[in-house]
């Protein structure tokens, strides 16, 4: 289906949302504008970042690899300085940030319609950017349908984590053969499991397109958590701010296991403290072995016993400075978890802030939230982070 057909086709299924009342009209958009009212874009298309051309041993012929694709919209009225780069987790693609599996616009048409330029990016080796087994080697499958319905769809049916229960904002049943359920499991796709290789080639695309489109926001979701850091830490000068979603690492991994204790221990996650790839340090690091972590004596995640660096904490100099927002559904694993991934920045002379969207009054998401049924809400909730503590006092906007 061609570009028109499709936002024609979306269009028509939001508005049929809107008038079976299946999409609320009480969410609050703090004032900004509706996407599924008022979207006017003026331009839109599409570039690769970051190909490499190599010649190939099993064939002696010439190929590509470590590209990135790159899609982007500009708006009629573009009102804000600075553009938005989004960039999807595991197992996904940049469809995620385009529309929900119900036909509703996504949080890419929101900031397009509040005058936001907006890049949606395709990892290395996912979606549209070209998987060259040769040189990425093998990958995995696409995340299982169960455990997607147990984490992210239907987890207050299973209970796998603290706060399952308060999840209510799914589309949908959320089971299989529900279509919106079916139309998001559709868009899983098979990804590389080397989390060392997929920071190294997320970070090399990702600053080979900010040296390309300038300045930007980041706005990274899930696995992409540690690239936000990880670019940034290349480009500190480029990179404006940082909206992690559900992301971000620490040392070791907290995984569910359910009652009573919830979650365990998963062993080392992140040698370098938040990523598998080496990130600048104060003093600095030659190898992950000279960082020292240490497990907090109270939970303190809240859920969970959080890695630190052991006293005196290294500091992350490059990070200094770019607002950083790191937000979690409360119904969520992450809700339990993601605290300590800001309290990990915070020592190490990072200031962040940390929302736990049932605390401001946004109840009911999981993970996938921009894909939920106030999706818009917590869009809004964003964009006013950014007016508030990256915007705010600037006289630019941006051209294009």
């Amino acid at each position: 289906m061609d570009t028109m057909r499709w936002r024609a086709f979306t269009t028509t299924v939001a508005a049929i949302l809107l008038a079976a009342g299946v999409v609320s009209q009480q969410q609050s958009l703090r004032g900004f504008k509706d996407p599924s009212r008022d979207l006017q874009i003026v331009r839109e298309g599409f570039f690769f970042v970051n190909g490499q051309y190599y010649t190939s041993a099993a064939d002696g012929l010439r190929y590509m690899a470590n590209q990135m694709y790159v899609e982007y919209q500009v708006p009629k009225a573009v009102t804000h300085p600075y553009p938005i780069v989004m960039i999807h987790g595991a197992a996904q693609t940049g469809t995620n940030f385009m529309a929900t599996p119900d036909g509703r616009p996504g949080w890419a048409q929101f900031f397009l319609a509040n005058g936001y330029v907006v890049y949606i990016a395709d990892q290395v080796g996912r979606g549209r950017s070209n998987y060259s087994l040769e040189k990425y080697g093998a990958y995995g499958p696409p995340l299982d349908v169960v455990s997607r319905q147990q984490n992210w769809s239907v987890q207050q049916l299973h209970n796998l984590f603290p706060h399952a229960a308060l999840h209510t904002q799914w589309p949908g049943t959320g089971g299989e053969g529900d279509p919106f359920f079916d139309q998001f499991y559709a868009s899983q796709v098979q990804y590389n499991r080397d989390a060392a290789w997929t920071q190294t080639a997320a970070q090399a695309a990702g600053t080979a397109l900010l040296d390309r489109i300038g300045p930007a926001i980041l706005l990274t979701h899930s696995q992409s958590g540690t690239f936000g850091f990880l670019i940034a830490d290349k480009r500190p000068r480029q990179v404006k701010g940082v909206i992690t979603v559900e992301g971000g690492g620490t040392p070791h991994s907290y995984v569910p296991v359910g009652p009573p204790d919830w979650f365990h221990d998963g062993g080392v996650a992140a040698p370098w403290g938040m990523t598998s790839i080496p990130m600048t340090y104060e003093p600095p690091v030659t190898d992950a072995s000279e960082l020292s972590f240490v497990q907090d004596e109270k939970p303190t995640g809240p859920d969970v016993r959080c890695w630190l660096q052991a006293s005196p904490a290294r500091q992350l100099p490059n990070l200094k400075g770019i607002p950083q927002l790191l937000v979690v559904g409360e119904a969520s694993a992450a809700s339990s978890t993601n605290q300590c991934v800001s309290q990990y920045l915070t020592q190490a002379g990072v200031k962040n802030t940390w929302v736990d969207l049932g605390k401001v009054g946004i109840h009911g998401n999981g993970h996938m939230m921009m894909l939920e049924k106030n999706h818009l809400e917590i869009a809004a909730f964003l964009a006013s982070w950014l007016r508030e503590n990256v915007e705010k006092g600037s006289n630019k906007i941006a051209t294009y």
